[in-house]
């Protein structure tokens, strides 16, 4: 493997980081957690999308799935988070790492009793803030009308595999 070709081609560098200081509020709040848009794919130009998860309490997360065109990956912040990596639901872990590639099916769920956090990151970084922000909105609708927002989100998901572990 070796590097990507050059994008950046000036002499000196440029001046045009990012800074989200740790008390920003969260783009998302309900009554089961919270989304922190920590970089977006606008914001990086494509390359990732970051988010922090705030989960509460015995928080349900989307049922089994898979993406695309974007890989996924968890890293477990807080708590116990329980995600379904394609065989089995493992107990995820403050330090847990769990990294899903295209085509890999997938699911999560805070099924403890107590409060979870884990960063999310989307490469490429497509624009996943829709999703987040009209999901739970879309899946009150159902139907059609819902399987067209997440295939238009990249989401394909599977409804024979189980829920719980």
């Amino acid at each position: 493997m070796s590097y990507p070709e050059p994008r950046y081609l000036g002499e000196k560098g440029e001046i045009n980081a990012t800074y989200r200081p740790v008390s920003a509020p969260p783009e998302i709040s309900s009554a089961n957690g919270a989304t922190h848009y920590l970089a977006t794919g606008a914001q990086t130009d494509g390359e990732f999308g970051l988010y922090k998860v705030d989960m509460g309490p015995k928080a349900p997360g989307p049922s089994t799935h898979f993406h695309r065109a974007i890989s996924e990956s968890f890293y477990v912040l807080d708590g116990e988070v329980t995600i379904f990596d394609g065989e089995r639901w493992v107990t995820c872990r403050p330090g847990d790492f769990l990294y899903v590639p295209v085509g890999g099916l997938h699911a999560f769920k805070n099924a403890s009793p107590d409060p979870a956090s884990m960063l999310l990151l989307f490469t490429p970084g497509g624009p996943r803030e829709e999703y987040f922000e009209q999901v739970a909105e879309m899946a009150q609708r159902g139907g059609e009308e819902l399987k067209e927002f997440r295939i238009r989100h990249d989401s394909y998901f599977v409804e024979d595999f189980p829920e719980t572990p």
